[in-house]
């Protein structure tokens, strides 16, 4: 392939046929414009994008466009996203479209990816095979830098792989990001001379863009061992940012809040394939995908293929390690990687802070459900010499 290949799903306005709906897209997105312009060339008209496929499907119709490699600007995402998600959204000619996947040819590719990716991430805890646990700082936001150094000391004692903070918790007067980080790190270490166990945290260092490479390089000064960026809100080039800095020498923890803005309509929008896939391209070493089970909406089928786009052979680019989360208990264990396999970052905030013995006893039941799962046996017949398994599955049941 040496093209981009973008695919579309799209419901024509009632005065269009699905023909002039697809056509409407490619002119949108390459040479066309609303009326005739007498300065369009044939030497214009090579960069027109092609139409490769129509097809019905549900209330609407699947398309396949071709674009050619040289309207993109090699190794600029923005100006990718300008052609394969940009005007035609505003379409008067469509009820509705959303971009469904993105297809990069090897000379649009011109990216590193993950400095640590899955198995990077992986050696750094010490595992091969089995599900990693995590956990957000719960309440999100109001801790202040010595309670929330507390958390995350009972739950990595409890025996999660990874703490992270969540996505609105930043740098606030009530818990400045350089108190927390230090306490949060000190608290670990105690934690790692208990148990003999690394645990990662990811520390939020989102910010503006000129801004956030300077913020993680104070981040590792004080002793961080990951990094988290709100990708959304942040932008796709923060991150790249990020990823490309000699200076970052830690893994990137990739949270996607704001996305169901953009990708939660069936109908219109972006779905997550193509945030997937530009996640890994920039260096994103964990990206949250979602949940089979969850209280996030979710489509098993989309959110296999989305981790399988993390996952799967690129261009020789490392894995991105996926992360479930959202509303995920002891009791969902088995089912998220019964359908997501193992290679997999299990992510509980409620599930494992609401356990009704608290931090430590609920992350015991988190990691005593990935157990159970990986032995082969029920949550339920392992609660039964799993006192903390027992309680969890008595508190949120089995599902």
């Amino acid at each position: 392939m040496k093209d981009v290949t973008a695919t579309y799903y799209f419901r024509p306005r009632a005065d269009t046929t699905p023909e002039q709906a697809a056509q409407a897209i490619v002119e949108e997105e390459t040479t066309g414009t609303w009326t005739d312009i007498t300065t369009t060339t044939e030497y214009v008209r090579r960069l027109d994008g092609e139409v490769l496929a129509l097809e019905p499907s549900g209330k609407g119709y699947v398309t396949q466009v071709r674009y050619p490699a040289e309207i993109f600007e090699a190794g600029n995402v923005p100006q990718y996203l300008s052609v394969v998600a940009g005007n035609l959204f505003g379409l008067g000619r469509l009820e509705a479209v959303r971009l469904l996947d993105v297809d990069f040819p090897e000379s649009l590719v011109p990216f590193k990816g993950p400095k640590f990716g899955l198995e990077g991430v992986r050696r750094l805890i010490g595992t091969t095979d089995r599900p990693h646990v995590g956990t957000i700082i719960k309440p999100k936001v109001g801790l202040n830098p010595k309670d929330t150094a507390e958390v995350a000391y009972h739950a990595a004692v409890g025996g999660v792989d990874l703490i992270k903070d969540d996505e609105t918790l930043t740098d606030q007067t009530f818990c400045p990001l350089d108190e927390r980080l230090q306490a949060v790190m000190a608290r670990l270490d105690e934690a790692k001379e208990e148990t003999g166990r690394q645990v990662l945290y990811a520390v939020n260092i989102s910010a503006r863009a000129d801004e956030i490479v300077g913020r993680a390089e104070h981040a590792l000064d004080l002793g961080a061992n990951m990094l988290m960026i709100d990708v959304i809100t942040c932008g796709f080039t923060a991150l790249q940012a990020l990823a490309e800095a000699p200076s970052v020498k830690v893994p990137i923890h990739v949270h996607r809040t704001m996305h169901g803005a953009i990708t939660r309509n069936p109908e219109h929008g972006i779905a997550m394939r193509p945030i997937a896939r530009i996640v890994r391209m920039l260096g994103g070493d964990q990206l949250h995908t979602g949940t089979v089970s969850g209280k996030m909406s979710h489509d098993v089928s989309e959110l296999k293929g989305d981790n399988l786009a993390l996952t799967e052979p690129f261009f020789g680019l490392k894995p991105t390690f996926p992360v479930a989360s959202g509303g995920l208990h002891p009791g969902k264990v088995a089912a998220e990687i019964g359908t997501l396999g193992t290679n997999i970052v299990l992510q509980a905030g409620g599930g494992i802070h609401g356990h009704p013995d608290g931090t430590e006893a609920g992350a015991r039941a988190m990691r005593q459900a990935v157990d159970a799962f990986m032995e082969g046996v029920s949550a339920e017949e392992y609660a039964k010499d799993h006192y903390e398994l027992a309680r969890a599955l008595e508190k949120w049941g089995n599902r």
